[in-house]
């Protein structure tokens, strides 16, 4: 059969039949004239963006928290990297909460690079929570709401709960299928064992449709869960290994299991406090969640909740999971919002607060007043700061020399080192923005490799920023609304 696209997803059913009929008409055609069709295989390949911090895959640190010079795609920034391992820790131990660490450092130095190894780090069960300052102003909801609901994003409650699962390998499958095709649904038998003892279960319509979307088997150890009836495939045993017709090279073997056929098995589940909010402030319950927009949440709710999760804590059903509230470009925030800040790292459900700019010492949002980094001094006060400082040209070279391996680039060591001197007088960002340009350009010339020529080719294509201001103030006269002129006039005159 034809592989046939996918019909779009504006069309009305009536243009999807008539492009069948269409594709029917050219069958029909194809068959009187004698000719043979052949079908058409399409590989699916897998979709990969490669983002600015894609290569990033931890804090690169050792045991004792000493930064490697190249780990985990991270480079230099040796103290920097340190002092983020010392506060992962203190993450870890979750027994300090309303901490809040400032990272500050020139553009392109790795800010958000640490933020992003610092969340790699974490794992999956330690909630990470990012946002740009500049957001809380485009939300349809106060500023003070949309900061609320971003540190309870960071805070998780690991809820613990008990179940019980029939857990064996399978022996034996019996299905009944009715004589006639009729209303008569399927039963069936399973015959389960474990090192100790061996049971046969009857099956109903729901269990042998599970057993056959699953595709088990006589030699599968699987789980069964007695309160919702989810089969979950386990493995393949040990005793079935030799079966080489019934295994592929993903196969997993898996030992018989031992004791009695049903179990308790303690399930851990982790939730955002966020995730609890919605769900118990919105009539549709979790599949608010799937909506987007989770409106305001009202303050009552939360106190109901934080009232039900310290019950929980004090019956040991549930901890908490102190996380971290990343907020990039934190100068970007206004005096309001630094004053809630201030407040809420008071609270004992706080999280760790990361936050990030590149900032001297300039205006804070809101007033008339000059502070460092734009953040007022009592919230200063408050801060861990952590300072990152520019590259030097042989950790250009090594970033580069990752970034090239992270984007697929084959590049001659000649190239690098243009790109290296491109990026230690211009600026680390642009040389990373012409890598993959060089690459396309290269092959526009069916070149294996990227060579001078090619770095060369889009250096002069795409200008950096210190090349597009000379350029501004050389034709300043030929550009509206010049700012410059105005400044020059008075003096001349």
């Amino acid at each position: 059969a034809c592989a046939l696209p996918a019909p779009p997803t504006h069309s009305t059913g009536i243009g999807w039949h008539c492009f069948e009929l269409e594709l029917d008409r050219d069958r029909v055609k194809m068959a009187e004239s004698g000719v043979k069709t052949q079908p058409e295989v399409k590989e699916i390949t897998r979709i990969e963006r490669i983002g600015a911090h894609s290569h990033i895959r931890g804090l690169g640190l050792d045991d004792t928290l000493d930064a490697r010079g190249v780990s985990q795609g991270m480079v230099g920034q040796k103290p920097a990297r340190k002092a983020a391992g010392v506060i992962l820790k203190m993450i870890q131990a979750g027994k300090i909460a309303g901490r809040a660490i400032l990272l500050a450092g020139q553009p392109g130095t790795g800010k958000t690079a640490i933020a992003m190894g610092m969340a790699k780090a974490l794992g999956e069960e330690t909630p990470f929570a990012m946002m740009a300052a500049s957001e809380l102003f485009s939300l349809e909801m106060s500023k003070t709401e949309a900061l609320t609901q971003a540190f309870r994003k960071a805070i998780g409650v690991r809820i613990k709960e008990e179940t019980e699962i029939i857990e064996g390998e399978v022996v034996e499958i019996e299905i009944d299928k009715p004589a006639a095709t009729g209303s008569a649904a399927k039963t069936g038998k399973v015959t389960l064992k474990t090192t100790e003892m061996e049971t046969i279960y009857d099956l109903g319509q729901k269990m042998i449709e599970s057993l056959q979307k699953e595709k088990v088997n006589a030699g599968d150890i699987i789980a069964i869960d007695k309160a919702s009836g989810r089969i979950t495939k386990l493995g393949r045993s040990f005793a079935r290994s030799r079966d080489y017709d019934a295994m592929g090279p993903a196969t997993k073997f898996v030992q018989c299991p031992e004791g009695e056929l049903q179990k308790r098995k303690e399930v851990v589940h982790v939730v955002t406090l966020h995730e609890i909010d919605v769900i118990n402030s919105r009539s549709q319950g979790f599949l608010a969640l799937f909506a987007g927009d989770t409106g305001e949440i009202r303050h009552e709710v939360r106190e109901q909740i934080d009232t039900k999760v310290a019950e929980w804590r004090e019956e040991g059903k549930a901890d908490i999971v102190p996380g971290v509230l990343f907020i990039d470009e934190v100068h970007m925030l206004d005096i309001e919002c630094f004053s809630f800040l201030n407040r809420a790292l008071e609270n004992d459900l706080a999280p760790i607060v990361v936050i990030a700019t590149n900032r001297g010492i300039t205006k804070i949002r809101g007033t008339n007043y000059k502070s460092p980094h734009g953040i007022p001094i009592d919230l200063l006060d408050r801060l861990l700061i952590i300072q990152t400082k520019p590259y030097s040209e042989d950790e250009l070279r090594l970033i580069i020399d990752i970034r090239c391996e992270e984007e697929d680039v084959e590049m001659t060591d000649d190239a690098k080192e243009l790109l290296t001197k491109i990026g230690s007088e211009t600026s680390l960002r642009y040389a990373m923005q012409l890598i993959t340009s060089s690459y396309l350009i290269a092959r526009r010339r069916k070149a294996a490799e990227v060579d001078i020529e090619d770095v060369s080719k889009s250096y002069s294509l795409f200008v950096d920023v210190k090349r597009s201001t000379q350029f501004l103030i050389e034709y300043q006269d030929q550009f509206m609304f010049n700012e410059i002129k105005a400044e020059v006039q008075p003096m001349e005159s």
